[in-house]
């Protein structure tokens, strides 16, 4: 009989983690070039979907705002039972600020411009909770 591994929020944070790359981010060139060097830094869309597939529940949405401009936005997860999680709240420079947070419960669009930094962040952490399971057998 096959053991039953379950996954803690610390394993799903650290695949989630080890998986970022240039190629998995989706943001502007602009918010990228003020950012501080922080590696969740532009991952925040991906990253919430990546999530919310893992996990369920809904998605929070903030705006970015920026110098009194708002100039993006901000994806985090919330639960069923509305515990918040966002593993890329520490992306953000000086100056730069969260407003308007809703909860909202859209889905990915597979048509949309970020499906392909989505699916790579994907499969890379679908690769490292293998490795993790793999190496907990």
């Amino acid at each position: 009989m096959a053991a039953t591994v379950t996954l803690t929020l610390s394993a799903i944070e650290a695949a989630v983690r080890c998986s970022w790359g240039p190629d998995t981010v989706f943001a502007s060139p602009e918010y990228m070039a003020r950012g501080g060097g922080q590696p969740s830094r532009g991952q925040c869309g991906t990253t919430a979907l990546v999530v919310q597939e893992l996990l369920g529940g809904d998605l929070m949405v903030a705006d970015v705002e920026h110098e009194g401009r708002v100039e993006g936005v901000h994806y985090w997860n919330v639960s069923v039972g509305g515990i918040e999680l966002d593993l890329t709240g520490d992306q953000f420079a000086a100056g730069e600020a969260l407003v308007n947070a809703r909860r909202v419960t859209m889905r990915r669009n597979p048509a949309g411009a970020g499906e392909v930094p989505f699916q790579v962040l994907r499969g890379r952490v679908a690769a490292a909770l293998r490795a993790q399971v793999a190496a907990a057998s």
